[in-house]
């Protein structure tokens, strides 16, 4: 009989031990930096545990759900939008989110990545619609940030962050792209033939200001030669009006005497022939000359 209570008190022993060290497993919980548990009691939320080590009530409390926080990327998607133009685009899409906050992503959404990639399709559908295809062309850097805003606001119930959203890139139709490369070409060829135009006009407008800018120094030129002359009479005729009638004469005197030097030194001329008025015209030069000097 003590044997047997031995045994049984043993057994008793061990299986007390053994549930010990089993609560201990199930109520220590070590989470990995990149993840999140979410531990329901009775199917009931009951915390978030974080990275490290955490304790929860053992054979009540469970780890119902083990959330990855970290960066996640969707397939990259392809939405057909419309403009406002009536040009039929595909529109590739790539979107990053990660959880933030498990206990939302668990109990308020089933497929996160399917419900993220219907809401960025609607987004893309909605901001295309209000632009034309030239605008979706130039701005897309506007157009992606007001996705990106857009996509952030609406996921925030679920307790995800959207790192990134891009469009990749914008196709068309062969169609659409063949009727583009033909407005493009003519657009090309009106900017060449605006750049001809405006070079032949600033041609003209040169030749002209060059015409212009002669006309202009050859009238200045006659107005100063205009002012010597009148400068060279106003003299004589002050000289005229203090001096008398004797500086006229000196100045007459003064020209034939000037005009036989430049005959008598001409090439050729070995002899002169000076007529007796210019000999007279010589003497009175030569006594007018004489009164200067005195």
């Amino acid at each position: 009989m003590n044997d047997l209570g031995i045994s049984g008190g043993s057994i008793l022993l061990i299986v007390l031990a053994l549930f010990i060290i089993l609560g201990v497993f199930l109520g220590v919980r070590i989470v990995p930096q990149s993840e999140k548990h979410v531990v329901e009691r009775f199917g009931r939320l009951r915390s978030v545990l974080g990275p490290g080590i955490n304790f929860i009530v053992p054979y009540l409390d469970r780890v119902a759900h083990k959330i990855s926080v970290l960066e996640r990327q969707l397939p990259t998607a392809q939405q057909d939008a419309i403009t406002t133009d009536n040009v039929l685009v595909k529109v590739e899409t790539s979107v990053f989110y990660r959880i933030i906050e498990p206990e939302k992503t668990v109990y308020r959404i089933r497929d996160v990545d399917a419900a993220i990639a219907t809401t960025v399709a609607g987004i893309v559908r909605s901001e295309i619609g209000k632009m034309e295809l030239d605008q979706v062309q130039s701005n897309r850097n506007e157009l992606t940030a007001k996705i990106r805003e857009q996509v952030a606001a609406m996921v925030d119930d679920w307790g995800i962050e959207v790192t990134r959203a891009e469009i990749l890139d914008v196709n068309l139709d062969d169609a659409t792209r063949q009727a583009m490369l033909q407005q493009l070409n003519a657009e090309r060829a009106r900017r060449a033939q605006v750049t001809e135009a405006e070079g032949s006009k600033r041609s003209v407008e040169l030749s002209a200001d060059a015409e212009l800018y002669a006309a202009q120094r050859q009238a200045e030129a006659r107005r100063i030669s205009a002012d010597a002359e009148a400068y060279a009479t106003e003299v004589v005729a002050k000289a005229i009006k203090e001096n008398g009638i004797e500086a006229a004469q000196y100045q007459v005197a003064l020209k034939q005497v000037e005009a036989l030097t430049a005959v008598g030194q001409g090439a050729g001329k070995q002899v002169v022939i000076v007529p007796a008025a210019a000999l007279d015209a010589f003497g009175d030069a030569f006594k007018l000359l004489q009164g200067r000097a005195k």
